[in-house]
């Protein structure tokens, strides 16, 4: 087997996402490209060092650029090739971290913005973002199953901390999914009777449940409105809807509320942590709800809400 092959095959084996995939793949290959095209077997530390140096001091990257660069080699040499690199102190010039305050919404402009939607998937997408502070990849791999209105919650499972986390439901999304649901529900009929109906699996359950891919509570809430070829396993299904076609819709959206910000999906996750965090509720808690590995990624919305205070908004001109 080739090695990036070897690679695409230990990332779906590690349950990485398909861009972990395709980033990893692609600065190996620019590793190999950089070194005239030796093999990484050939190659160690030194080599390492003089890519890593060569995206600074040549291409000008950021220092998350480079170490995503970093981690893809370090899974080539630990994972793949089993040549373990854990205890050779990898020196290279380093980009400089910059420390970013992210973008954050009011509660008025977010209001704005969705009401610029009109009644559609993408408004309850981007609703449920900011309603239960979910990255974009969480809430377009949202099946029905994850939906418990019983309970009024959502069960957001194997996310990328890797940790299963419940939410609350937000009341005013309740009637949206169950509208979407019985629309999903009526097109899954349609689809068996077409012989299609059934929808990517997660991980190894596939093989576990062979016929549970027809079963409509595996099926994604957010589903794609035609029937496409899975680029995985070439088999015609519906599938969640794209990042791309909600960013589109999201940017229309945004122009239409003249809101001069730089307003991306992510941004409506950061307003929901400064929110919660502006009423009240404690870091802790905000860091199990967003569903964070570290208390420090989450920390950076004290500095924010610090930030956002009046009472640290003050100029000596406004004395004058």
């Amino acid at each position: 087997m080739k090695l990036l092959d070897r690679v695409r095959t230990k990332i779906k084996f590690k349950h990485y996402s398909s861009h972990t995939e395709k980033s990893y793949v692609s600065w190996i290959k620019q590793f190999i490209l950089f070194h005239n095209k030796t093999h990484p077997e050939n190659m160690g530390k030194f080599e390492i060092e003089q890519f890593l140096t060569h995206l600074v001091t040549q291409r000008s990257v950021s220092a998350s650029t480079q170490n995503q660069a970093f981690n893809a080699l370090m899974f080539l040499y630990n994972q793949v090739l089993e040549l373990p690199l854990h205890d050779q102190n990898i020196n290279a010039l380093r980009a400089k971290q910059r420390v970013h305050l992210p973008t954050v919404l009011s509660t008025k402009e977010v209001k704005h913005i969705i009401q610029q939607f009109p009644e559609n998937n993408y408004k309850t997408i981007i609703q449920t973002i900011y309603g239960c502070g979910l990255r974009l990849s969480e809430v377009l791999k949202l099946r029905i199953k994850d939906v418990d209105f019983d309970y009024n919650r959502m069960i957001i499972w194997d996310s990328k901390s890797l940790n299963d986390r419940s939410l609350p439901l937000p009341q005013k999304l309740i009637t949206a999914f169950k509208e979407i649901i019985k629309t999903n529900q009526i097109q899954h009929q349609n689809d068996l009777a077409d012989g299609f109906g059934t929808v990517e699996m997660p991980n190894a359950l596939a093989r576990k449940y062979p016929n549970a891919n027809k079963e409509f509570k595996w099926h994604y809430l957010f589903q794609m409105n035609k029937i496409s070829k899975d680029p995985n396993s070439n088999i015609m299904r519906r599938h969640h809807v794209l990042e791309s076609t909600c960013a589109r819709n999201l940017k229309r959206a945004v122009i239409k509320s003249g809101i001069n910000k730089k307003i991306t999906a992510h941004t409506f996750r950061h307003s929901y942590a400064t929110h919660l965090l502006q009423a009240g509720i404690d870091i802790r808690t905000i860091q199990e709800m967003l569903g964070h590995k570290r208390l420090e990624t989450t920390m950076i919305y004290t500095h924010v809400v610090k930030e956002l205070s009046q009472q640290n908004r003050f100029s000596p001109l406004d004395y004058l």
